[in-house]
């Protein structure tokens, strides 16, 4: 008498390489990422975590959930030109932010996307207790999806999980320069974890504890000056996340020097060693940088 058959393995989350059950929709929400504004809440809780320059050479997030969803998310700020580029990798998901630019409604009309904004769903939205105006506006993530019925499930968007390459560079911390801001990531063996701190503060979750992610990627993306402005005349800039280019993967307690190439702006990232294998990336959630090129020396 034969042993029944072992049932396959749960599939693995196209974002984090984790089982999963089942592909739930995708909802991109913009955190503001001042001093201000933190700590956020729900950024744990996200599949990936872009970190973008925005004006006065300060940064804002994009978190991305699909996986997991919180009940509630923010600071909600507005978006920038930069997202309407990267979210096309995800297909059609729902957006929430509060507010864009002028010039930029007709092009947030007509992106791929569900608008789920404040203005769009104002229902979702409420401000937070003991939160000072703008960093108080806070969004129901439930409420956000149930604006989006359509909104696109979780693809494959060109990222690579499993066991870690060869070679890499030893690694405690590695730092990420910005005009205005300055991220540092230490590896936590104990966690298994690279701990977020900007400014030499330690960036903390609103549920408690250091934020921080399993792999942080530096995609280095040529940034340019768009012809958009915010109210004080800074300009917005432009980042360029379709072509090529250079990286840093850490993972594992190691720096490691890594490619990436997106073809175009419906296509996802691919992330490879720089002699061209598959970048794997530990599993769980992903942090990925969006810097201006540099030499890169992990």
């Amino acid at each position: 008498m034969t042993s029944p058959a072992t049932p396959p393995p749960p599939p693995e989350h196209p974002f984090t390489g984790q089982p999963v059950g089942s592909r739930k929709p995708v909802l991109a929400v913009k955190i503001e990422n001042t001093a201000a504004g933190r700590p956020q809440m729900g950024l744990r809780s996200a599949d990936l975590v872009y970190v973008e320059q925005v004006e006065g050479g300060l940064t804002r997030l994009m978190a991305i959930f699909s996986s997991k969803i919180p009940e509630k998310v923010g600071p909600v700020r507005s978006a920038r030109i930069s997202d309407l580029h990267l979210l096309p990798m995800f297909g059609r998901p729902a957006l929430a932010y509060s507010g864009v630019q002028t010039k930029m409604v007709p092009l947030v009309r007509e992106a791929p996307l569900f608008d789920v904004s404040d203005s769009s769903k104002p229902g979702a939205y409420f401000r937070q207790p003991g939160r000072v105006a703008p960093y108080n506006l806070f969004a129901d993530t439930a409420k956000l999806l149930a604006g989006a019925p359509k909104a696109s499930r979780a693809k494959d968007i060109g990222l690579t999980f499993g066991d870690a390459p060869e070679g890499g560079t030893p690694k405690k911390s590695f730092s990420v320069k910005y005009p205005a801001a300055q991220f540092t990531f230490t590896w936590s063996a104990a966690q298994k974890r690279w701990l977020v701190a900007q400014d030499g503060k330690k960036n903390m979750a609103a549920e408690g504890g250091q934020l921080g992610a399993p792999t942080i990627v530096v995609q280095y993306a040529k940034t340019t000056r768009s012809e958009f402005h915010d109210f004080t005349g800074s300009y917005t800039p432009l980042i360029q996340t379709t072509g090529k280019g250079k990286a840093v993967v850490l993972r594992d307690g190691k720096a490691y020097k890594a490619k990436w190439s997106r073809s175009s702006e419906k296509a996802g990232t691919e992330f490879t060693t720089e002699d061209g294998r598959p970048m794997a990336f530990s599993r769980g959630q992903v942090w990925i940088v969006l810097a201006a090129p540099r030499p890169v020396q992990p």
